[in-house]
């Protein structure tokens, strides 16, 4: 990703051929062989518009940004066997750790691909998700650093086009400015935040049972540091494809 966020090359051009770093990279090989629930950013492209037929039925489609090693992914697909539960990473390492973590678990209803998150606009068209959810995204702390933030305009703009009206994003992060830019970002959307908590160990905006504590997440459990969360509703309304937040190296 660029200094600006957004990288000027569309992503859905850089999934062909041979990935550059498999010779020192052994996880971009295993990625690109390992089969369901694998899916490769080539045949993502492919289920765009009909994921239906990625998961071999038709079920409610429900979305993780930034699925790390797999643990709210595989956690919440075998708590909701009715819901198709498709989780997105950038690196190839991780991909392969959910797969391992879906298939450990005997889980037919979770899938994981290798896509950038700043162009899931590719995968995903209007009013196609019924779940959105981020679990502790980047946080990019610096401020030199704050426009490679995901949390902001664009990713905004995709949950208003992207979620059926009803369907909620979550998100929770160790880092107050994520969920800030988030909330920040939503004017004109819409998307109505119906839950906050600055502390999700004392209050959830959202139902506990419905909960996965990650292991990434127990980390700030043990240093006794806040993990904050908010949660978003699609509400009724017209929304356009995500555009006027594309971040790149034409603006500032």
């Amino acid at each position: 990703m660029s200094n600006f966020g957004r990288q000027n090359r569309p992503f859905r051009e850089k999934v062909h051929g041979r990935p550059q770093k498999s010779e020192t990279n052994p996880y971009v090989e295993l990625h690109a062989t390992l089969g369901p629930p694998v899916i490769t950013a080539h045949e993502a492209l492919d289920h765009a518009g009909n994921w239906d037929a990625c998961f071999g039925r038709s079920a409610p489609l429900h979305l993780e940004v930034g699925s790390g090693n797999g643990f709210f992914l595989a956690g919440m697909a075998a708590r909701h066997p009715e819901r198709n539960w498709l989780g997105l990473e950038i690196r190839f390492k991780r991909v392969v750790l959910c797969a391992r973590k879906i298939q450990a678990a005997g889980i037919t209803n979770a899938r994981i691909s290798r896509y950038d998150a700043w162009w899931l606009d590719d995968l995903f068209g209007e009013a196609s998700l019924s779940g959105l959810y981020v679990n502790h995204p980047d946080p990019w702390k610096k401020k030199k650093e704050a426009r490679k933030r995901l949390m902001g305009r664009y990713f905004a703009e995709f949950a208003a086009w992207a979620l059926k009206p009803g369907a909620e994003l979550r998100l929770k992060s160790d880092f107050p400015g994520n969920i800030e830019g988030l909330v920040g970002a939503i004017d004109g959307l819409p998307l109505t935040v119906v839950g906050r908590s600055d502390d999700v160990r004392r209050s959830l905006p959202w139902d506990a049972e419905d909960d996965i504590t990650t292991n990434y997440q127990s980390k700030f459990d043990k240093k006794d540091a806040p993990v904050y969360a908010v949660r978003l509703v699609r509400g009724p309304g017209e929304a356009s494809p995500p555009s006027a937040a594309r971040q790149d190296a034409t603006e500032g």
